[in-house]
């Protein structure tokens, strides 16, 4: 069945607590960003398999689908379940943000968004990675057992893996970054 009606009066409960909380919670709030980035990110990796794009042998959108399932592990840590994001998770992003490094000029001013439609895209997906890092932070200040050592951090790269991952798509395709102009 695709519904219950437990959620009805805007209650729910996580993994292994029979008490019922607000969906409005801070962890429901983090809950739902983390969800929210997933499904964005499945729109990202459709859309990327149009692309030629390749890092480490894995193609764009198997690099996102990798991430979507560590977004599936910190949600099921936050929920109160068994996984955990792992410093081998961690480093695979990092490797991946120097191999974009290596490849791209450095940056010298803040960059538009844009240029192609998947770059614009990977530039929303970063943002919501950071709406998602704020509500986790919010769960962890709140003395919140529940956020493991490496979700913040797994997070906090995961931002700048979809920067560089913005850039590297329109250097791919030979698109001219542009900067603000502040007049």
């Amino acid at each position: 069945m695709l519904y219950t009606g437990r959620g009805d009066t805007g209650r729910t409960s996580f993994f292994g607590e029979s008490k019922r909380s607000s969906k409005a919670s801070l962890l429901a709030e983090a809950l739902g960003s983390c969800d929210e980035l997933g499904s964005y990110l499945g729109l990202c990796k459709v859309k990327s398999q149009g692309y030629h794009i390749k890092l480490q042998n894995l193609w764009l959108d198997e690099i996102i689908r990798t991430v979507q399932g560590d977004l599936f592990i910190i949600q099921a840590s936050l929920a109160g379940a068994e996984p955990a994001i792992t410093e081998d998770k961690i480093r695979f992003i990092e490797e991946l943000i120097h191999q974009v490094e290596r490849e791209i000029p450095p940056i010298r001013n803040f960059i538009i968004a844009g240029g192609s439609e998947l770059s614009a895209m990977l530039d929303v997906a970063r943002t919501l990675t950071r709406q998602a890092e704020r509500r986790v932070v919010a769960v962890k200040e709140s003395d919140d057992q529940r956020v493991q050592p490496h979700n913040l951090t797994y997070l906090n790269r995961l931002s700048s893996l979809l920067y560089a991952l913005a850039r590297y798509t329109n250097f791919s395709l030979g698109i001219k970054e542009e900067n603000p102009t502040y007049d």
